[in-house]
């Protein structure tokens, strides 16, 4: 029988989207909606709205307004706080309905939605953390450099009005990555979802304004890049834009901040080595890796270490641990709790991943297991099985390009140096792991790699800690004290004490 998502509409409650706009929930000006096909079955799930450039100006001219004139930018610290408080709050007493949603969005099964990385807890999470900076994120008072009877400060404020776009693999949270941090330093967003994870999205911004978040200060346009993103981004009303996608969309959006200096936070993707010592755990290592690569999102994830670095004396059993972990991935109703991983979002992907598995093998890479598009009851669905690549030269195109999908590659190595060496030949550096059981070694390699985040035998997601990348994964950081700051702007004041400094 094949394999449908239907009969789970009705369950989580799921019903066709709108705009937002002032607090208003409205229809495109257009009337031009998106069909939303899920990704399992290719079974229509549901429709929503496509903003066209009328109906983004009218979302930033309200966020706009209600930055200028409202209460939100301006309102007391320990009032703003206790609200965002409070939705963090309201996100975990919707948790179950949110996963069921994102089920039917993109396909992420129920089971990865309780791992923390996936889950609502980590959004709420985020979103208590951010409240936590309101009260205490400030300024400095400085003594006065050169003498005299004069104050010296530095103030922090809002930025404005920011525009928020937000990928469709991890939606819980990169929302709260984005719309933590922006609301807790008081800035107004307009939020663009991914067209392929629209309606959790949609619920999450409902309970903000049940948690008394003023109209006005979150606006939602849906639909696509054109016309939608490319209006949002280009809008001379927007103080701010915050990315996470290909590096493709964030060199355009780079190029459209220019004429107004739009500050801009990117976060693009990556191609994460994981490299493994001989003196590690290297059957952990191989589970970990290939873990990260298949299970939940399929690969379909910026910062899993889809290269494998491996010494020479560990390779064998690297691989073999990779073979099991493989072997267990189960696909199929992302509501049955014994389904472990995704498919791929659309068939664009699914393409792309194929045709990238059938280059590793032309380039001549050793095709382990793996790599084929399921059939039987799984064949109107976008899943591939897992691959494992061995003898991977690290200029191959699966060494280099971000596949974004269930395929490792696996580079064997010598001696630390070339592991460094092959670790940091790569235009990304957004994330590594280094498995090894010598503390020096693992802070040595640490220190070399040109990634912005480094996990030693393991890696986790940590909603207070920044997280970005070097070179071509993007600008800025999310999480932490530095993603409060860059939603702000820094103004320095100078008032002298005595008319005689006047």
């Amino acid at each position: 029988m094949s394999l449908t998502v239907q009969q789970h509409r009705g369950n989580v409650g799921l019903r066709n989207g709108s705009l937002l706009v002032d607090g208003e929930w409205r229809q495109a000006r257009s009337g031009e909606t998106w069909t939303h096909l899920h990704p399992a079955t290719q079974e229509e799930v549901g429709e929503f709205p496509v903003a066209g450039a009328e109906d983004v100006d009218e979302a930033v001219r309200a966020a706009r307004r209600a930055f200028d004139e409202g209460e939100w930018p301006t309102m007391p610290a320990g009032r703003r706080a206790k609200l965002l408080h409070r939705y963090a709050e309201s996100l975990r007493e919707h948790a179950d309905e949110l996963r069921g949603l994102q089920a039917l969005d993109n396909g992420v099964p129920l089971s990865f939605g309780t791992v923390y990385a996936g889950s609502v807890d980590v959004a709420a999470d985020a979103f208590d953390h951010h409240a936590g900076w309101i009260d205490k994120a400030g300024g400095e008072t400085l003594p006065p450099y050169q003498g005299g009877d004069h104050l010296a400060m530095t103030l922090r404020e809002p930025i404005g009005v920011v525009a928020a776009i937000l990928p469709w693999n991890a939606p819980f949270l990169l929302f709260a990555q984005k719309l933590g941090p922006a609301l807790a330093a008081g800035c107004t967003v307009v939020l663009k979802p991914s067209e392929y994870a629209t309606f959790a999205v949609l619920r999450m911004v409902e309970l903000l304004a049940d948690a008394g978040i003023p109209d006005g200060v979150v606006n939602v346009v849906t639909g696509t890049g054109e016309p939608t993103g490319e209006a949002l981004i280009t809008h001379r009303m927007v103080d701010k834009v915050s990315f996470t996608g290909s590096r493709e969309v964030g060199r355009r959006i780079v190029e459209a901040s220019a004429p107004t200096m739009k500050r801009v936070s990117l976060e693009l993707g990556g191609k994460s080595p994981a490299l493994v010592f001989p003196d590690s755990d290297a059957g952990l290592a191989g589970m970990t890796a290939m873990g990260m690569v298949t299970l939940g999102l399929s690969g379909q994830a910026c910062v899993a270490h889809t290269r494998a670095l491996v010494h020479r004396d560990v390779y064998d059993e690297f691989i073999g641990a990779a073979e099991m972990i493989a072997a267990s991935v189960t696909y199929g109703d992302p509501f049955d709790p014994g389904v472990l991983a995704s498919p791929l979002i659309n068939e664009r992907q699914l393409k792309r991943v194929l045709d990238l598995v059938e280059r590793g093998k032309q380039e001549g890479a050793r095709l382990v297991t793996g790599g084929e598009r399921a059939d039987g009851d799984l064949s109107a669905g976008n899943f591939v099985t897992p691959a494992i690549f061995a003898d991977v030269d690290n200029s191959m195109n699966i060494a280099q390009q971000e596949v974004f999908g269930p395929v490792l590659s696996v580079v064997p190595f010598t001696d630390e140096d070339e592991a460094i060496r092959l670790a940091n030949d790569t235009e990304y550096g957004l994330g590594a792991g280094v498995f090894t059981a010598d503390a020096q070694r693992a802070f040595r390699v640490s220190r070399k790699l040109r990634a912005g985040t480094v996990g030693i035998n393991g890696f986790q997601v940590e909603p207070h800690l920044p997280f970005g990348g070097y070179k071509q994964s993007g600008l800025g950081r999310e999480g932490g004290r530095s993603a409060y700051e860059a939603y702000t702007e820094l103004k320095t004041v100078l008032m002298p004490l005595t008319e005689e400094m006047m």
